[in-house]
């Protein structure tokens, strides 16, 4: 059974920052692209950023962009985000998913959840 584990999740005021992290002791993360997505409360999940393991190529939703930056840690086995400049719109439920793919379509593992509060 692969194990998915995030972590740094938290309680936040407007402007504020957290790092979340992403790591599995089954999976070695270099070998698979790496996704972050969030769910708010009454709305679908949704894709935030990507960092894909051939060359590690980002993407960001346009909500994000300039605010969060996704970055590994091979030696780790751990993937980050930085999220600086937060707002109440990034309150959600941060989920960290494993790709197979070069791209985060469509995960085949995830992380249970961790979750973001913005205050206002």
């Amino acid at each position: 059974q692969v194990h998915v584990v995030e972590s740094g999740g938290g309680l936040v005021q407007t402007g504020g920052s957290l790092r979340l992290s992403c790591t599995s002791s089954e999976l070695n993360l270099d070998t698979y692209s790496i996704g972050w997505f969030r769910q708010a409360p009454g709305k679908e999940r949704e894709e935030v950023s990507c960092i894909t393991s051939s060359d590690g190529t980002t993407y960001y939703a346009n909500s994000v962009k300039g605010r969060f930056t996704i970055s590994r840690d091979n030696a780790k086995n751990t993937v980050f985000f930085q999220m600086n400049n937060l707002k109440p719109e990034d309150t959600a439920v941060y989920y960290c998913g494993i790709d197979r793919a070069r791209w985060c379509n469509d995960p085949d593992y995830w992380g249970q959840g961790t979750q973001v509060t913005v205050s206002s």
